[in-house]
């Protein structure tokens, strides 16, 4: 294969190449690792990052190009769903992705294209004083009776 590094440009005719886009290199996968798509429901994303969270007392919500919108506006929800309980750490990054470029016939060879894309990973927790400020919450009606 013959690697380049620029973008798919008006030079490559999509009558002789198609364009294959490898998936992403991942993080190993931990239990409270939500990788956040455009495709997925976001209520679904919201409920399955609140479970982890009640849980856990962590997540970390990770997205890439398209999706860092929907990933940092998830993580805003879950903080305001939290009322003042929750903090967020967040990191940012360039991920290197590879496409494919195949030929459609057969005297064609076949390219490799670079590019790059950003992605956000947030890290969603309870801070240790709102986690002891509610248990003493929760202690105290119990302890008068």
């Amino acid at each position: 294969m013959q690697a380049s590094n620029s973008k798919p440009s008006s030079s490559i005719d999509p009558e002789e190449y198609s364009l294959r886009k490898r998936l992403p290199p991942r993080f190993p996968q931990r239990g409270n690792d939500v990788y956040i798509s455009e495709k997925t429901n976001f209520r679904a994303q919201e409920s399955k990052c609140q479970k982890l969270l009640d849980s856990g007392n962590e997540v970390v919500i990770h997205g890439l190009g398209k999706a860092v919108n929907r990933a940092i506006n998830l993580a805003l929800q879950l903080k305001a769903k939290g009322n003042g309980t929750i903090k967020l750490a967040i990191q940012t990054s360039t991920v290197n992705l590879i496409d494919d470029l195949m030929p459609e016939t057969d005297d064609g060879e076949a390219k490799t294209l670079y590019r790059n894309n950003s992605a956000v990973h947030i890290c969603v927790y309870r801070s240790e004083d709102s986690a002891q400020s509610q248990t003493k919450d929760v202690l105290k009606p119990s302890q008068e009776k």
